[in-house]
């Protein structure tokens, strides 16, 4: 936790490295009685917005079974929950399929980040 503090702090000084006027999101595709959306909620949720991760892409819940909003344009539909995927300028750049526990997702988003021309600060 001391870590992602630390990281937020800094984060406050350092720009991203995405083109001027690109933005960056992340889709959260949930569904009701999920509980790996319900552990997500509880490990990750609450300090998602504050770290460097959340402030780069801030996150945006559809439900599994809705519509596709017309300005995104992902690869294919989630076949499960929660699936997370990450959109430049409302176009998928990368994915996680399920939810691999709180340490292993923070790695698994810095690198899906990184590979879409973002700078996550550490």
């Amino acid at each position: 936790m001391l870590q992602r503090r630390l990281a937020f702090v800094i984060a406050l000084f350092v720009l991203p490295a995405l083109p001027a006027g690109a933005a960056m999101e992340l889709l959260m595709f949930e569904q009701a009685g999920c509980i790996y959306c319900a552990r997500w909620n509880e490990e990750v949720s609450p300090e998602y917005a504050k770290t460097s991760e959340g402030r780069l892409a801030p996150l945006r819940r559809l439900d599994l079974h809705g519509e596709l909003p017309p300005e995104l344009t992902i690869a294919r539909s989630p076949a499960f929950t929660p699936t997370f995927v990450l959109v430049v300028d409302g176009v998928e750049t990368g994915r996680i399929e399920g939810y691999p526990g709180e340490d292993f997702f923070w790695v698994l988003l810095d690198d899906l980040i990184g590979k879409a021309g973002g700078t996550v600060a550490k």
